[in-house]
């Protein structure tokens, strides 16, 4: 078991093959929690996940909105002009 010493800041160093292990390098970026009494360090995601509800509304449209015809409509004028460029 690697052990680790804590600065008087606060500061700890991972020892440098748990890092090369877990393919951490200078920069990573770690989520830190608390479970019980341990302390969990976990890499975030390069990109946070998120959800169509997150996305809704995010873009302002000032127009009328489509109806279910119009939009079925372009969805087969599409079609057609894929079909015809084959």
């Amino acid at each position: 078991m690697a052990t680790a010493t804590m600065s008087t800041k606060g500061q700890i160093v991972i020892p440098r093959a748990l890092r090369e292990q877990l393919g951490w390098a200078a920069g990573t970026t770690l989520k830190v929690e608390v479970q019980g009494s341990a302390l969990v360090l976990r890499t975030t995601p390069a990109v946070e996940p998120t959800t169509v509800d997150d996305l809704l509304g995010c873009l302002p449209y000032d127009r009328r909105a489509k109806t279910i015809e119009e939009m079925d409509q372009s969805v087969a004028a599409g079609a057609r002009a894929s079909d015809a460029s084959r």
